[in-house]
């Protein structure tokens, strides 16, 4: 029974090999899409699941209100974590674990070499309970014992190998490594973690360090409840069956009787989930972390489920369309005795074999499309994954359910046939032909409504996108370079030394030196108030950047009112924007000048010597803040050059001139790497996102116009083929060729017009919501939805004309010679 219901299907195949083709593409395209979404999804929905009791574990964070302006902080203050082992009930594990700044490691070799690694990340100071609460492999020395006294380090498997090659894990321990000046001794291996983790520390030196070394010791700020650093984390496990609140309001118990806050600002305890973290952008995962987004990852499906839709859409109009060539098929099973249940069975492993051959062309391209989004898609993901268990469910579930959708309306309508009306070419007469009519109108519209929707938002987000780019920000973008100068090795004397070494090749127009960009990923605020007797405006989230004479020179940041920033010009003196003029009450910014800002970062009184237009801090997703640009002699604020580049020619001057700052880098800084970044390019990383979303709507949209020609070709074909008679007799009595295409172009016309009317508005309400992500937009302009139409218009004629010219053009003769 088995073996002739696959001769009867390959037999069919073979018969209409231009409908199982586009079956097969349709369906290869959706399953496709789906596949490499789900190994996206899966891959984030997977983080941080292995870990034993994790819908217990918990990190503590820290939410602010400044006024109440809301401020988050994933990090707590220093003495919070004692205080909770000593007080806090209901906790099995409290961890508090500590980032340290990118520290060069030395590994003495002991023949009076070392090996030096530079800035290793993922360095972390923990206690032992940090392994009581994730749980690891020990793969030499003791989880009781390793982390208890100063100076200790315990290494995962990768980081021991790569820090000791050709030892055994026995061997390391006893070993040494400095971290910067930090000596320590290898006490512990363990395995490193395999499955998908934020958890990505490798190096974890004892707590206990942190008491003994004054350095460590000053940063962690051990009895300072007044401060959160962001790098000090504590992870708590609760006991069975206690409630958050529970813990949360002991927590803020604790903060309630040790902090100490200046008026208006309010600070309070939470727990986070851990599953939360990987998803949560409020509070992110850790400084290197990538935080996934669910908004994102339930799109990413809806593109794929739609794909899905439009290649099952394909299959089933396809499919009733060939009904009545297969109708004496039917007709004459069922005078020979097959029940309808045969047949159903008949047809349903018909679509199943589509769908399996389909699902193996999907499985041989996949590798390519994960090649084609590598931008786009995280590093975690391999195509080898194609082959572990839960893939291989999902692809059999998968098979499974696309058969089902596919399949079972046409095998319902097709062994639904009567055996005498089937006979005599009867079957798709009056009602059953109705139905069937309706149907196929109502899936090619939704085909249309899918494909133009998928148009409109990509012309949307391209021209946002565009706009973001392109807009006049308030400062010059191009031939702009900006390096940084090393953060660990930083001194102001050298800094010094190496401006004046810029400021002399020839192909540098200006040097600037300072802090950060104007835009950056990262910027900074603080606090401040105006009084000018009668009203005090406080402002608690006060942008600020630091720079020299030049700096407003370097980015032709206009200056409205006032001076400029003048060497001689001591930290009590800045420039403003003129946002905060117009905050403060000045209309004209030249009223501004000379007025007092109280209380700048705590306790400094700062004097407005100029005003400057606004220009953004951030990208164009946050409106302008009020900001202020002064001079600093901090470091931390002082150690970025901005360098602009003479007009570059043919000839490679720019080339030239970053190979001599290289030289004069190595003279000043020889044991750190040269490192540069055109400014341009670093705004346009600020969309990176925005552009993700642009590709994947462009590829999505290509792929929806394909599947949904494919079949609106399939339905051309076959109904040129039904009314072939049809048109000869038109022919015949005078039907010119236009006459003839217009009559079969006019109801594919009007589908697409029906498409039209109803995503028109549906896309404008999912494009203005997405809009809304922007503080400055675009606007969502009515050629949008013209072009999106007219192009999907112009399309589907291109792509049926072939074959209704052809059919408007065959001799009537021929069509009509057996009537």
């Amino acid at each position: 029974m088995i073996k002739n219901y696959l001769k009867v299907a390959f037999r069919n195949f073979w018969r209409h090999k231009l409908f199982t083709f586009i079956n097969v593409i349709g369906l290869s395209i959706g399953i496709s899409a789906a596949l490499v979404i789900y190994l996206l999804v899966h891959y984030d929905f997977t983080f941080d699941k292995f870990h034993k009791d994790g819908d217990r574990i918990y990190r503590v964070v820290t939410n602010f209100s400044f006024s109440g302006s809301p401020g988050n902080n994933p990090g707590v203050c220093g003495p919070l974590p004692w205080a909770v082992k000593n007080q806090v009930t209901g906790l099995e594990e409290a961890a508090p674990i500590f980032r340290l700044s990118q520290p060069n490691v030395t590994v003495p070799n002991g023949n009076k070499t070392s090996s030096r690694f530079k800035l290793q990340d993922n360095v972390i100071v923990a206690d032992s309970d940090y392994f009581k609460l994730f749980e690891y492999k020990w793969l030499a020395g003791s989880a009781r014992s390793a982390l208890t006294a100063p100076y200790q380090v315990v290494l995962t498997s990768d980081q021991a190998e790569k820090y000791f090659p050709g030892l055994s894990y026995e061997q390391m321990l006893g070993r040494t490594v400095v971290y910067d000046t930090l000596k320590t001794t290898v006490t512990g291996i363990v395995q490193s973690i395999k499955q998908n983790t934020d958890f990505t520390f490798h190096d974890f030196i004892s707590f206990p360090t942190a008491f003994s070394n004054p350095s460590l010791k000053q940063q962690l700020r051990l009895n300072n409840w007044g401060g959160v650093n962001r790098q000090y984390h504590l992870f708590v496990k609760l006991a069975p069956r206690v409630k958050t609140a529970r813990i949360e309001q002991q927590l803020n118990d604790i903060e309630k009787k040790n902090g100490k806050h200046k008026p208006g600002v309010t600070e309070a305890f939470a727990l986070q989930p851990l599953a939360d973290i990987h998803f949560n952008d409020t509070y992110a995962t850790f400084d290197n972390g990538r935080v996934a987004d669910k908004t994102t990852l339930l799109e990413l499906s809806g593109i794929a489920l739609f794909l899905l839709l439009l290649g099952c859409i394909n299959f089933i109009n396809l499919t009733t369309a060939q009904s009545a060539q297969r109708a004496k098929e039917i007709g004459i099973r069922k005078t020979l005795g097959s029940d309808r249940k045969q047949l159903v069975f008949q047809f349903l492993s018909e679509t199943f074999l589509i769908t399996l051959v389909s699902v193996i062309i999907s499985v041989a391209i996949t590798p390519i499309a994960l090649q084609l989004f590598s931008t786009f898609i995280p590093q975690g993901i391999y195509a080898d994954q194609i082959l572990e268990p839960n893939i291989v469910l999902f692809l059999v579930l998968l098979t499974i359910v696309v058969s089902l959708a596919s399949g079972f309306y046409p095998a319902m309508v097709l062994s639904g046939y009567k055996p005498v009306s089937a006979i005599k070419n009867q079957a798709n007469e009056g009602s059953s032909k109705t139905r069937n009519m309706v149907l196929r109108k109502s899936l090619i519209v939704t085909q249309f409504v899918i494909a133009q929707f998928f148009i409109m938002a990509t012309i949307l987000v391209s021209k946002q996108i565009y706009y973001a780019i392109h807009k006049d920000m308030g400062f010059k973008k191009d031939a702009i370079l900006i390096i940084n100068s090393p953060q660990k090795n930083r001194q102001e004397r050298l800094n010094q030394v190496l401006l004046n070494k810029f400021r002399t090749i020839p192909q540098v127009e200006l040097v600037s030196k300072g802090g950060e960009a104007p835009i950056s990923g990262n910027p900074f605020s603080t606090e401040g108030t105006y009084k000018d007797g009668k009203k005090e405006i406080k402002m608690e989230n006060l942008g600020f950047v630091c720079g020299d004479e030049n700096y407003i020179k370097v980015y032709h940041i206009k200056l409205l009112a006032g001076r400029n920033l003048t060497p001689g010009d001591t930290s009590k003196t800045f420039l403003v924007n003129n946002t905060l003029a117009k905050q403060i009450g000045f209309k004209n910014p030249q009223d501004a000048v000379g007025k007092t800002i109280s209380n700048y970062n705590g306790n400094i009184n700062m004097q407005i010597v100029g005003v400057v237009s606004d220009f953004n801090q951030e990208s164009i997703h946050a409106a302008i803040p009020p900001l202020v640009i002064l001079t600093s002699t901090d470091h931390n604020y002082n150690g970025t050059f901005h360098i602009a580049l003479k007009p570059q020619t043919a000839n490679g001057e720019w080339k030239t001139a970053i190979t001599s700052m290289g030289k004069a880098w190595k003279q000043i800084y020889p044991e750190d790497d040269f490192e540069y970044q055109f400014f341009d390019e670093s705004i346009a990383q600020l969309y990176t996102n925005e552009q993700n979303t642009s590709a994947l709507l462009s590829c999505a949209t290509g792929l929806s116009i394909l599947i949904s020609c494919l079949g609106l070709l399939g339905l051309a074909i076959y109904t040129t083929n039904q009314r072939t008679k049809e048109i000869g007799v038109r022919k015949v009595l005078g039907a010119t060729v236009t006459q003839i295409v217009v009559l079969l172009s006019t109801e594919m016309v009007w589908l697409i017009v029906l498409a039209f009317v109803i995503v028109s508005p549906v896309a404008w309400w999912a494009m203005n919501k997405w809009m809304q992500n922007f503080a400055d937009r675009t606007t969502i302009s009515w050629w949008i939805f013209a072009l999106s139409g007219g192009g999907m218009l112009i399309t589907a004629l291109f792509t049926a004309g072939f074959r209704t010219i052809k059919a408007a053009l065959a001799n009537p003769v021929k069509s009509l010679r057996s009537e």
